[in-house]
């Protein structure tokens, strides 16, 4: 049965945030979806968001219908305030801390207390976002124990209850492939491919059997092994 609740996801333009719209256009009656300008150094997924967001209207029409507004915030403060290779020309490395320097602090919590702010008034009582802690670069704030915590904080502090909903928390790239499958077949799937990004360093060149990016880069390397494993059934 259709859930009769207004989501609000938050979708970047990647390959994750494409996934996780097309489940909640699966099971919602209407989806809105917002993203964050905060100066990311691949700013060109935000660019892909329009097309990705024309092409499921398009191509999906059960799912046209519930694709409702698009929303993008400018959190250009974060980038201000952070010293990463997210965030400026950094070479990508391991930190002393053991997190890669990829790590936005405080990235996912603000980007979650700005899109309950918004989702509140909208009228949206469901969050959905990408987060993942099984095939991830171990940033703490895509742990399931964080969205649990934030799912609490939320509801508090705006006496409403907001539901925060994670479908990749606890499957590994391959799977989020397949899940791309199931919900939309190949179409989908070679949706993603062609035009999402997901590459940290922005690259857009020659177009791989994953997808466009670098091929060396933490995220590229996490798609492009995920694909294959999509591809070879495991």
């Amino acid at each position: 049965m259709q859930d009769t609740r207004k989501a609000l996801v938050l979708f970047s333009g990647g390959q994750d945030s494409t996934t996780c719209l097309a489940w909640a256009l699966d099971r919602y009656a209407e989806v809105e979806t917002l993203a964050f300008d905060y100066g990311q150094r691949h700013r060109i997924e935000l660019d892909c968001r329009n097309t990705v967001r024309a092409q499921i209207a398009a191509q999906f029409p059960a799912w046209a219908g519930k694709l409702g507004a698009d929303h993008l915030l400018d959190l250009s403060l974060l980038g201000q305030i952070s010293d990463t290779a997210l965030t400026s020309e950094r070479a990508i490395e391991l930190q002393a801390n053991g997190l890669p320097n990829t790590f936005v602090p405080g990235r996912n919590l603000l980007f979650l207390t700005f899109a309950a702010t918004l989702a509140y008034r909208r009228g949206a009582s469901v969050l959905v976002g990408g987060m993942c802690e099984t095939d991830f670069s171990g940033y703490p704030d895509c742990r399931d124990n964080t969205m649990k915590a934030l799912q609490v904080a939320l509801s508090l502090g705006l006496d409403a209850p907001m539901t925060l909903e994670t479908p990749l928390m606890f499957i590994d790239k391959a799977a989020t492939w397949r899940l791309a499958e199931s919900l939309g077949g190949d179409a989908l799937v070679k949706l993603i491919v062609e035009e999402t990004h997901t590459c940290y360093l922005g690259e857009r060149g020659a177009l791989h059997d994953w997808g466009h990016g670098c091929g060396h880069c933490p995220a590229c390397e996490l798609r492009a092994k995920g694909f294959a494993g999509y591809r070879n059934g495991t």
